[in-house]
């Protein structure tokens, strides 16, 4: 009976007023929709429906997904298509390095769908965009943001060869809910993946991500903390989960900004070098800014 009262409840949910944002229509935000579009460039900022899409494109700022837009894995919160993966564009990192190169950006972010059906789970592909925008974009900070690699023997070592200054991969949510909101995932690999980036190359920043909102319990939120440090992550983002479509997981409750404040507080006193926390916070929002703030903690750390 508690179980159905809290669904039911779950489903009268309303938006509070700070989730609420304006929609996109400046000519910025249409000058970068045109050019990421005319070079056949995914981004998760639109098959992910980030509500931070209008301020990051307004600013030029935009989230390339690479792989194709058609996901191996059927995660419950996310909003990228399931089903049959696209076949490797082996032009993709040239058209990625141009766009950066033409939009002008100091730091870009990389992420793409899960391919399980690769048997590097697209590692390589990674590292060949990650070179492209260096040779024509050199000054240009590069972060990545990957699956989990499961199963995929060396797949970290190929991405840290090709030396991005910033390794992301999320952990998505507290490991009591992977069975129903990631279930194709191990949380634990997610774990042994971000140390063994920072035993490769300590001098990679290295940074995780978690949604909140789901059910999960303060104490799990707290743990999650203390096991990223334990595999030496930098910088951890924290934000609200919002439901995509009907056909997703359900919003169990929105964390109000106060909260988001303590889990910041938190963090900072756990060590890591930056902490992002607040309803709106993506992994990409605002990463450029945030990664010079990450140098200048580890300098003055």
């Amino acid at each position: 009976m508690t179980n159905i009262i809290k669904m039911e409840e779950a489903k009268t949910l309303k938006r509070p007023d700070w989730i609420k944002v304006k929609a996109p229509n400046s000519y910025q935000y249409h000058e970068t929709k045109n050019l990421i579009a005319s070079l056949k460039l995914n981004t998760v900022c639109q098959e992910a429906a980030c509500p931070n899409i209008g301020e990051c494109w307004s600013k030029k700022h935009a989230t390339v997904m690479i792989l194709g837009s058609v996901c191996t894995r059927a995660c419950t919160f996310c909003n990228v298509k399931t089903g049959r993966p696209d076949l490797l564009d082996p032009h993709e990192p040239q058209r990625l390095a141009q766009a950066v190169k033409e939009l002008g950006l100091e730091h870009v972010v990389i992420t793409s769908v899960d391919r399980d059906d690769l048997v590097d789970g697209g590692a390589n592909h990674f590292a060949s965009c990650i070179r492209e925008i260096r040779k024509v974009a050199p000054h240009t900070t590069i972060e990545v943001l990957t699956p989990d690699f499961l199963k995929k023997l060396g797949a970290a070592e190929i991405i840290v060869a090709a030396r991005p200054d910033v390794y992301n991969h999320n952990v998505e949510t507290v490991p009591s809910l992977y069975k129903t909101i990631r279930p194709g995932a191990r949380y634990y690999n997610s774990l042994s993946l971000l140390h063994n980036i920072k035993k490769l190359d300590s001098d990679i920043f290295t940074k995780s991500g978690m949604m909140v909102g789901l059910g999960e319990k303060n104490d799990e939120i707290l743990q999650v903390m203390d096991d990223l440090r334990e595999a030496q992550v930098d910088f951890l983002t924290i934000g609200q989960y919002l439901q995509p479509t009907k056909k997703h997981a359900e919003v169990a409750r929105y964390v109000s900004p106060e909260e988001f404040n303590y889990f910041a507080r938190i963090a900072k006193v756990k060590g890591f070098l930056m902490v992002s926390a607040s309803p709106l916070t993506r992994s990409s929002y605002h990463a450029g800014d945030d990664f010079q703030k990450l140098k200048n903690n580890r300098s003055s750390a």
